[in-house]
């Protein structure tokens, strides 16, 4: 058992999303992805109104920070579970995945991209790509940085992308290959 499975788990729930997203992507002519994430706890001065204000959006108390996107999955610091939201959105774009990209926050990006090789053959790449932006807090770096393989393992993909800004989903095409 590799350390990081020690640390990070998987719900069940959590690991069949992650396969029918793999299985049902497969054959698709369309790009889909997934955007998995962190989620902090609410700081404990935070009240109710306080978190209704939130939205399900981004709000700050302090030095605290919620942040919620619907459909994502989510790393729980405290139990280090990685989970799911009931709404499961899937974008259809590197655009829309850019738009929903935080700044200050590493998240995990499920993407698999149909496109076609240089040699005219039809191919649907499943990646991780890993979003790291440099200004985000080092606890954050640490935790996405150890859960990173682990996930990769979960979710089954073959290729992991690195990336630090919204501007680097542009070049994700050719990273791939696409002709």
């Amino acid at each position: 058992m590799s350390s990081e499975a020690r640390l990070y788990t998987f719900s069940q729930g959590t690991k069949d999303h992650l396969r029918k997203f793999r299985l049902g992507t497969s054959r698709s002519n369309d790009a889909q992805a997934v955007i998995c994430m962190f989620v902090s706890s609410p700081p404990p001065q935070w009240n109710y109104l306080q978190l209704q204000a939130a939205g399900g959006a981004r709000a700050r108390v302090g030095r605290g920070e919620l942040t919620l996107f619907p459909g994502a999955d989510m790393i729980d610091k405290a139990t280090k579970e990685i989970k799911q939201d009931d709404d499961k959105t899937v974008y259809k774009s590197l655009e829309e995945i850019g738009d929903d990209l935080p700044d200050h926050s590493p998240r995990f990006v499920l993407l698999s991209y149909p496109m076609t090789l240089p040699s005219g053959r039809q191919s649907v790449p499943y990646v991780l790509l890993f979003y790291l932006p440099v200004t985000c807090n080092s606890e954050l770096r640490m935790l996405y940085a150890g859960a990173k393989e682990l996930f990769r393992n979960t979710a089954e993909v073959n290729k992991v992308i690195d990336i630090n800004s919204v501007d680097d989903l542009e070049e994700i095409p050719e990273k791939l290959g696409a002709a």
